[in-house]
């Protein structure tokens, strides 16, 4: 190489050396906006509730309850418009609450569970996952956890998130341990149907986001709720976060996601009807 041409390598060199991070981050800049994916529960049962759910803006993930009266035909509408389809299985509860058809006790046995099970999901068309509908017993006994996830494993191509109406939940690791796509919550939105505190904990949702780089909030049919979610979803991209399909949070947090989150993160169990 000419001495000339050395000469000018190196006087460029380090400035092509401090040009390579702002290349990267301009490169990535996509990855590091922080994001949100939204589920709303207890579908099928109150179809002008549901209604409202489904014309929710953006992909908001709609998770039905088993054998509920309209659950196939707005699943298959939802499903058609782009929306992301769930299951909300019923599961045991401290309290021993009603659970409704397609619910799993920890009575069952192995093949009871496995069946009752399919029959869920066959129930509800286009589901993508499955989240659990009160659990607060269930969830917390590793054998119950491992045969649920056997038969989400089955049916392949599903991912599960865990609504942790229990601190004491394993339903996560389990699902990590059988090598599923698997998520959590983080916020419950409307633990009080009062608008304020439905958008007190929507903006709890996003301050999430913007620290640790992502969140999941998790809602109900109710029509204050609707009316929140309605209002703060339309301006969420003026507000710098964006609102992402469940199973695309999950992939995120399978491959760990590149906001590096502190593993210590323990999400808030709300004590609530829900549990």
């Amino acid at each position: 190489m000419p001495g000339l041409e050395k000469k000018l390598l190196f006087r460029l060199l380090p400035l092509l050396v401090a040009m390579l991070p702002v290349v990267a981050a301009s490169a990535d800049s996509s990855s590091t906006t922080p994001v949100v994916a939204i589920i709303i529960d207890d579908l099928g049962n109150r179809l002008s509730w549901d209604r409202r759910a489904l014309a929710l803006p953006g992909p908001v993930a709609l998770s039905f309850l088993p054998h509920t009266p309209h659950a196939k035909s707005l699943a298959g509408k939802a499903h058609a418009g782009g929306k992301e389809i769930m299951l909300h299985l019923p599961m045991e509860s401290e309290t021993g609450q009603k659970l409704g058809p397609g619910g799993l006790t920890l009575h069952m046995t192995e093949q009871q569970l496995r069946q009752t099970t399919r029959k869920a999901l066959e129930s509800v068309p286009h589901v993508s996952g499955i989240n659990n509908h009160m659990g607060s017993l269930m969830t917390r006994h590793p054998g119950a956890m491992s045969w649920l996830m056997d038969v989400v494993k089955e049916r392949g191509g599903l991912f599960f998130v865990d609504s942790r109406t229990s601190d004491r939940t394993v339903a996560g690791r389990m699902a990590r341990e059988k090598q599923l796509p698997t998520a959590r919550r983080d916020v419950f939105l409307d633990n009080i149907r009062k608008q304020s505190a439905i958008r007190k904990e929507f903006r709890r949702l996003l301050r999430l986001a913007r620290k640790r780089g992502y969140a999941v909030g998790i809602g109900h049919p109710y029509p204050e709720t609707m009316q929140v979610l309605k209002q703060e979803l339309s301006r969420l991209s003026a507000s710098g976060i964006r609102l992402i399909p469940v199973s695309r949070m999950v992939q995120m947090q399978k491959g760990g996601n590149q906001w590096r989150a502190p593993l210590s993160h323990s999400p808030r169990v709300v004590k609530n009807s829900k549990r």
